[in-house]
Order: C-alpha cells, then sequence, then structure tokens
C-alpha cells in the first residue's frame, strides 16, 4: 500500500491534506482520510474541507492513487475512476474501513 500515509504517525496523519484544482479552476482543499488497496490498486479517500452551505460539504471523493517509488520526490498522482465497477469496488472497501474504525473505538486492543 502506498506509504505517503503508513509511515506518518497517527496525530500527524490528521493534519495531512492535499490541494485539488476542479474542472471549474476552483481549489479544494481535502483532508486525505485513507488510502485503500482493491484488486490490487490504491485509492485515496478525501474529505473536501468547506463550509457547510458548500454542495461538496459532508462528502468522499474517490482517486486512483499512484505514486512512483524510485522517485520519492515526485509527487502521487490522482486519476478520476472512470468505471462504474470500480468506483462501487473503492465505496465498498471505504464502508469496511468504516466499519473496522468504528470497531476498533469500541473493542480495545488488548480486548480483542
Amino acid at each position: 500500500m502506498a506509504d505517503l500515509i503508513n509511515n506518518i504517525p497517527d496525530e500527524e496523519a490528521e493534519d495531512i491534506t492535499v490541494e485539488l484544482e476542479l474542472e471549474d479552476g476552483k481549489i479544494v482543499n481535502c483532508a486525505i482520510i485513507t488510502i485503500l488497496e482493491v484488486d490490487g490498486k490504491d485509492y485515496i479517500a478525501l474529505l473536501p474541507m468547506v463550509d457547510e452551505d458548500d454542495e461538496n460539504y459532508g462528502d468522499v471523493w474517490f482517486y486512483e492513487y499512484e505514486e512512483d517509488d524510485d522517485d520519492p520526490d515526485d509527487e502521487p498522482q490522482l486519476k478520476y475512476i472512470e468505471d462504474d465497477s470500480v468506483y462501487e469496488a473503492v465505496a465498498d472497501a471505504f464502508d469496511e474501513f468504516l466499519d473496522k474504525q468504528e470497531y476498533d473505538e469500541l473493542i480495545p486492543d488488548d480486548e480483542e
């Protein structure tokens, strides 16, 4: 899985954001929720950091995520997910991620 999030301590990972330029030229700052692996590819889940009155408030955006492991200075690439079945698989993986997060909050590690 991608190293962008995995090698950062949890308390710092919460503060990682990315700026996206939308098709209309608008720049949206997004919090990185997680990077998921689905069928051997990495996908990133982003939460737009917008006001409550913005149409994107509360949405989670999914993108294909690619990192060049050979060039650590190269910025990660985000690509639109054009295939509906792939998008659904990523959304399902995200739902499982959320379920696991809720479970982990309910059951401390020492009780498992």
